[in-house]
This record gives C-alpha cells, structure tokens and sequence, in this order.
C-alpha cells in the first residue's frame, strides 16, 4: 500500500526559562493510503503539535514531513493553504469560529467556496454531508453559534469529508462524558472514512476509544504494550508503519 504521509527524524521543542522542553527527537511514522491510525497520550503529551506538524500548519524544528511526496516543512504558505483546502483537512473543535447570524447548512456550505461549487452544488453538499454526520433536518437550519459542543464537533466533521481530502486529521474529536455520544462520533468519523477510503489521524486522550482503528502510537510513554482489541500500541518516536497489521506495525 502506499504510503501518503512520511515523517521522519521529527524533532521539536519548545523554550522554558532558560532551557527548552523537547517533545519529540528522530521521531518517524508513516501512514499508508486509506489507514486509520490513532495517536494515544496524556494531557500536554505532544500529541497535539505532532497533529499539527502532520497537517503542515505547525513548522517542527527538524525532520521531514512529506504528503504525498511534497515535503511541508519548505512548502510555500500558498502551497500549504491549497493542500489545507483541498488534500488535508484539519479538524480541532477550538478553532469553531462561525460568523453571526448563519445556519448550519451555511457554515458548511460558505466553506466550500473554493471549491469550485455554484451556490446550488455547495448547499446541497453541505446538507448531505450534514445529514451523513446525524445533523439533518431542522438542526441544519439552526443557528450555528448555538450548536452544543457534540454537535459542532459533527459540523466540523462534516466539513472536513465535504472537501473529500485524502487525510483527515482530527485533534480530540469528543470532549463529552457521555460513551454513547463518543462511541457515536468515532463510528461515524470511521465509517465515512473507510466509505470514502480516505486516511486518519486521531489523537486522544481516552485509548479505549480508538478501539476499531489500525494501529496506536502512544507518545506517552516509549513502553510497547498491546491494547484491548487487535491492534498494537507502538511505542512513539519507534517508525510505525500505519495500514498493515499489528506484526507489519513492528517491522
């Protein structure tokens, strides 16, 4: 299978004082065509920036990071922003930000006006990528800025698949105490991935709710251990070969 996204000798860090904390040193992953991979790790991890990094929008202070063989940590902010819009699509709830007075069905449909869409073609995609992710109906004709914080996270989604990228990105999907709402969410987001054959890159804090995808890379410890499904936790930076099985994750 090949491969979309290459990271390799990752390395960042951040300043502290006089000192800087380093979050990742020859850190390396691939993620193949199609494959679902989630990223497990505590609070204040990395898993965050390594998310970031991945999708281009944050630059690592050394490495690769090659999609689809354009290498992003050079890439021009112009190339960058084309392949957000069209290649890659970043999903964190933090960055909602819809404008006053708009519906749902607008949000959505405002965000594909690069698209190359009439007005026409973007509404009826946005309200079938609204109703694919269970937000149809009355609720696509709601106020945007009233959404709970599930429903957002379903919006955002949305948004993400209408622009049929090839990678899908997402930065703790679910920040819900309810099981049944997240084990929703992560069906739907893995269901219309596997659907559409695009590739994912999850991270989050809770591991037993990445339970369906391929493989799991912890950056929370560097301790190899198995996971309750068939998966296998590989210990982060150790290269993570993502699409495989468990035995192809370790070679």
């Amino acid at each position: 299978m090949r491969q979309l996204l290459q990271i390799s000798d990752l390395g960042k860090a951040y300043p502290d004082g006089d000192g800087r904390i380093s979050l990742f040193e020859h850190a390396a992953m691939e993620v193949a065509e199609g494959s679902h991979v989630g990223v497990y790790g505590r609070r204040h991890s990395g898993k965050s920036t390594l998310l970031r990094i991945a999708a281009g929008i944050e630059r690592p202070d050394g490495g690769s990071v090659r999609f689809e063989g354009v290498e992003l940590t050079t890439a021009s902010p112009a190339r960058l922003a084309l392949l957000l819009r069209s290649r890659i699509a970043y999903v964190s709830v933090a960055d909602w930000r819809p404008n006053s007075g708009e519906s749902v069905a607008q949000h959505l449909a405002l965000s594909l006006g690069g698209a190359g869409l009439t007005v026409g073609q973007a509404e009826r995609r946005a309200l079938r990528e609204l109703d694919a992710v269970g937000v149809g109906g009355s609720e696509a004709n709601s106020a945007a800025c009233r959404l709970s914080l599930m429903d957002r996270t379903r919006v955002m989604l949305a948004r993400a698949f209408a622009h049929t990228p090839r990678l899908v990105v997402v930065d703790d999907p679910v920040l819900t105490s309810s099981l049944n709402e997240r084990d929703h969410v992560y069906a739907v987001l893995r269901e219309l991935a596997r659907e559409r054959g695009i590739a994912l890159l999850v991270a989050s804090e809770d591991l037993t709710a990445l339970q369906g995808f391929d493989v799991f890379v912890s950056i929370s410890s560097r301790e190899l251990c198995s996971s309750e499904g068939n998966a296998t936790v590989v210990p982060f930076p150790a290269i993570a070969r993502l699409g495989g099985s468990a035995r192809d994750a370790l070679s």
